[in-house]
């Protein structure tokens, strides 16, 4: 064998250890439901990754199988905390084939650029997008926020790809419930965050429209440039659906670039129960949606669209020498990634996304989908029907914002710690938001696992905690 081979020695024993690993794998799936939902990470298995870096291989089966044990805990059907998927064992699968094929996707002529764009031609249709929508499968909504709006900006400033975008008058407007990935977007393209005008939200959490409207009107006053507004379906701390067909006439009437936040309230068009609030979504001219959170698919996968094939092809195509295509050969092929966006060397990430919609289908996902809605309900009845609990915000979709009540003790700080002893006991991992200056137990159901009795535990364990902390 020659030095430098990097291949198994022995390939009996490897194809032994990866179906030990598979198992391995599998089995923990398979018990998902069982046990705590988090485990603290031992000091013992911290000092494992605290080495220098090896001079020489060694075995690292047992390792691998020590930290299984030590995720976040979404695949656990009482992880409520942020907006988490729970995966699905048809993702292993895939990733094993995209794994041993090792290809990169960022462009040239094989099966990886063929998948995605059958993905993206899939999605287009699942948001109402149409045959001629461009788009690109990317890590999660905060890579895809910011190549929206770049083409957002591109268009507002012609040439700002070459001469650069000081002294702009761009603004950009966006709700008071965003995610912070839009204003992360706006640092991270030059723009600067003071651009990014942060409209006020009405009693349900959603933009304020009039408010909305009476910025815009201030800015151009003020001999500024609004180029885009950003609607959100589905905000991370309570779950509020902006009113999309609202603002989509607004941006159309000031000739604003509309982009819609869906990380995981978009792909709720495919539900029963929600998908008349996001009519919306399909009159955006970009969006930037999760496989990853309420579709399931193993991490990390996201997806970017956009009406105007032209225009996002515009703000990313422009390929080095070495990279110009040909007629035939490798280097052919009618669609390359990194034309779309601004990473060349990628993952096959699209194999697991196809794998997953080919196996499910859109109504089973969607199916999913409501049955988080209708325990999200279940817990509302229960939270109303408890004295000790309190609501602190609407339940539109999917996340649930309550609070234990005490007349005795600060109730901020009591929330606070109810949700540490969720955590550190392994019943249940809730976060926690602030809503009016309020502190929320925030639960939210993103798993295709939980069922009823799981929200009875966590209901039943706050106010066992609750009253043991406020006696």
């Amino acid at each position: 064998m020659s030095q430098g081979d990097l291949d198994p020695k022995d390939w009996d024993a490897f194809r032994a250890q990866a179906h030990r690993l598979l198992d391995a794998s599998l089995d923990k799936m398979l018990t998902a439901s069982e046990g705590r939902v988090w485990n603290p990470l031992p000091d013992t298995l911290r000092e494992e990754f605290n080495r220098e870096i090896p001079r020489e291989g060694s075995d690292t089966e047992s390792l691998l199988t020590q930290i299984m044990p030590y995720g976040v805990g979404n695949t656990h059907p009482r992880f409520f905390g942020w907006v988490h998927g729970a995966g699905a064992p048809s993702g292993v699968l895939a990733e094993i084939i995209a794994a041993s094929m090792n290809v990169n996707a960022g462009g040239r002529d094989h099966i990886a650029p063929v998948v995605e764009r059958q993905v993206i031609r899939w999605c287009a249709d699942m948001m109402g997008f149409g045959e001629a929508a461009s788009g690109l499968v990317v890590s999660g909504t905060s890579l895809a926020t910011i190549i929206a709006l770049k083409v957002a900006r591109d268009q507002a400033l012609e040439g700002v790809s070459k001469t650069g975008i000081a002294n702009s008058h761009l603004i950009g407007y966006t709700s008071a419930q965003a995610h912070s990935c839009v204003k992360r977007a706006f640092d991270m393209l030059g723009i600067g965050s003071e651009q990014l005008r942060v409209v006020p939200c009405n009693q349900d959490f959603e933009m304020d429209l009039t408010a909305l409207q009476q910025q815009i009107n201030t800015d151009r006053t003020d001999g500024l440039q609004p180029f885009c507004v950003v609607g959100t379906a589905g905000a991370v701390n309570m779950g509020a659906i902006d009113d999309l067909e609202g603002i989509a006439d607004i941006a159309e009437t000031e000739n604003l670039w509309f982009h819609v936040d869906g990380a995981f309230g978009a792909t709720a068009r495919l539900s029963k129960y929600a998908k008349d609030r996001l009519t919306g979504v399909a009159r955006a001219d970009s969006l930037a949606f999760d496989f990853h959170k309420w579709l399931q698919v193993n991490y990390s996968a996201g997806c970017v669209l956009f009406k105007d094939e032209q225009a996002h092809r515009k703000s990313f195509s422009d390929r080095a020498e070495y990279l110009n295509s040909k007629s035939r050969g490798l280097a052919g092929g009618d669609f390359w990634a990194v034309d779309y966006g601004p990473e060349l060397s990628r993952g096959f990430h699209a194999l697991k996304i196809w794998a997953h919609l080919a196996e499910h289908g859109t109504d089973a996902l969607g199916a999913s989908i409501d049955r988080n809605i209708e325990l999200a309900r279940y817990l509302a009845k229960r939270v109303e029907a408890e004295p000790k609990l309190e609501s602190l915000a609407p339940v539109p979709l999917n996340i649930n914002c309550f609070r234990y009540r005490s007349d005795t003790t600060d109730m901020n700080e009591l929330n606070e710690e109810i949700v540490f002893e969720l955590q550190e006991t392994g019943v249940a991992v809730p976060s926690t938001t602030l809503l009016h200056g309020e502190l929320a137990i925030r639960v939210n159901i993103t798993n295709h696992r939980t069922q009823e009795s799981d929200m009875d535990i966590l209901v039943d364990a706050v106010i066992r905690i609750g009253d043991r902390l406020s006696a």
